[in-house]
């Protein structure tokens, strides 16, 4: 079997979508079952809609997911370059070759002559396509004399190449998950194959450069499955043995019919890209899954379940683990629905996995001001992790171990506040002072001999000295709280909320 090598070749037109995502963890995940090499190419040919950033915004997004390939623009290796900006050389030998055979022509059309041409059949109820019904009666090498076409080109005359699309033949395409299909090239138009600035379309560029990097399989979005054809014949004109493809179905929106979009996620609330990108044009900052809390595993994993299911159904894989089970038989050809509340559901199962000192990193190289020990933030972790979705959840969850309340839950404080209370836990407080090892164990027996030596049950202590403590019914036990917040800030906690229900 020959050698399997992928490659992910995203134009730097802006940030990389959830879908690019999928598209390169796929391409990545397929290479390494197979043993094989993962290329990352950058299209660059589009310089109309090229974004200042954009490719190293690529770069750093596939990094922070774990997908590293094996050659690349910064890595470099034996393909080099892997721009395709850099490759101008490589594409003009090929073009001058494809002129040679019967399935490239140039084409004089100006942009305002097909425009004309266009308005025309749309007057008439029609859809003007330049394909072989049409190009014998328009201004190219197939319908000019020689004579014409020499006189045009020493006159500088811009011209664009074109794909010479044959009549009627069938086209029997093989796709790995989508399987055998045809098409007829009698729907197929002449596309452009070489501008008139000199750089190859997208089309053209493409096969030559998976060619030359020897390339086995193209795995690529639905998108593509229309330019297949195309794609068979360039690789047919050539004398090159074309790879095999796959096409990936289209990663949905939450709700309704259509792709999933950046208007979804701002709509619905969720990033639709690996990171925060800022668009250079505008200013305007698109919101990413790194800054919004999510681990690029817990990530990465969703992103992998998008399309694709594997053995038993299992929904935690480590980024091995989906090396070992991948196949691209298994990828699904319906379309999969994007949910935040499972992306979500990802997260929060890896942060339960997530030790308590990585956790402790990520906070602490956040933007939150925790200004205690470390020792005493590991254990406010431990504490709270269980119920967090975002690392950030376990100090907006805890607050109230970093900063005492300074109100108090409205419905909370009729239902746990009397008129008794006030001097119960002023007495309770007392009590606190005595206690010389402030642990949690010692005051939970405290507050157990406590509430018996007053012939009360522990909820009428618990629940107002949590209220006191927190602001709120909420938190782990209220032992723990004392614990980690002193014996100091528990009997000003207590004061404070004796003085406000006077």
């Amino acid at each position: 079997m020959e050698k399997v090598r992928v490659r992910f070749a995203p134009s730097p037109t802006g940030p990389l979508h959830l879908g690019g995502v999928r598209t390169a963890l796929y391409d990545y995940l397929f290479a390494k079952n197979q043993g094989g090499e993962f290329v990352l190419r950058i299209e660059d040919t589009d310089t109309a809609r090229y974004v200042e950033g954009a490719e190293e915004y690529i770069e750093e997004a596939l990094e922070w997911c774990g997908i590293i390939p094996d050659e690349s623009p910064k890595k470099g290796g034996k393909f080099a370059p892997y721009r395709q900006s850099e490759r101008r050389d490589i594409y003009d030998k090929y073009t001058e070759q494809i002129l040679k055979t019967d399935y490239a022509y140039i084409a004089f059309d100006t942009a305002e002559e097909l425009d004309a041409i266009r308005a025309e059949y749309e007057a008439k109820g029609d859809v003007f396509s330049y394909d072989n019904k049409t190009r014998n009666r328009l201004r190219n090498s197939l319908a000019l004399s020689e004579e014409e076409v020499q006189q045009l080109l020493e006159a500088k005359t811009p011209y664009v190449v074109r794909f010479k699309m044959p009549v009627d033949r069938t086209l029997g395409l093989v796709d790995i998950i989508r399987g055998n299909t045809s098409v007829n090239t009698d729907i197929l138009d002449d596309k452009v194959l070489v501008k008139n600035d000199g750089m190859p379309t997208y089309h053209f560029a493409n096969i030559i450069d998976d060619h030359e990097m020897e390339i086995s399989h193209v795995i690529r979005g639905e998108e593509w499955l229309p330019s297949l054809g195309l794609h068979t014949l360039l690789y047919e004109a050539m004398g090159w043995e074309a790879p095999q493809f796959a096409h990936l179905s289209l990663i949905l929106k939450p709700e309704g019919k259509g792709k999933l979009s950046k208007r979804d996620g701002d709509k619905f609330g969720f990033p639709v890209f690996p990171l925060n990108f800022t668009d250079p044009a505008t200013g305007h900052v698109s919101k990413g899954y790194r800054e919004s809390g999510y681990l690029p595993e817990a990530f990465i994993n969703m992103v992998a379940l998008l399309g694709w299911s594997p053995a038993d159904d299992k929904e935690i894989l480590t980024l091995d683990e989906m090396v070992k089970e991948f196949d691209l038989h298994k990828v699904h050809k319906a379309g999969a629905r994007f949910s935040k509340e499972k992306s979500e559901w990802f997260n929060h199962q890896y942060i339960q996995k997530t030790s308590d000192e990585e956790l402790m990193n990520i906070l602490k190289n956040s933007d939150l001001n925790l200004n205690m020990a470390d020792e005493k933030l590991l254990k406010i972790i431990h504490l709270m992790k269980e119920r967090a979705t975002f690392p950030k959840d376990i100090y907006e969850n805890g607050k109230f171990f970093f900063e005492a309340p300074t109100s108090y839950d409205e419905k909370a404080s009729k239902k746990a506040w009397n008129d008794e209370t006030s001097n119960l836990l002023t007495e309770f407080a007392e009590n606190l002072q005595s206690i010389n090892d402030f642990t949690s164990e010692n005051i939970k027996q405290n507050l157990h001999d406590f509430a018996e030596n007053k012939g009360l049950g522990m909820g009428k202590v618990m629940m107002p000295l949590r209220l006191a403590l927190v602001g709120e019914l909420k938190g782990p036990d209220v032992p723990d709280i004392l614990e980690l917040i002193g014996k100091e800030e528990s009997v000003a906690r207590i004061s404070n909320a004796v003085n406000n229900f006077k």
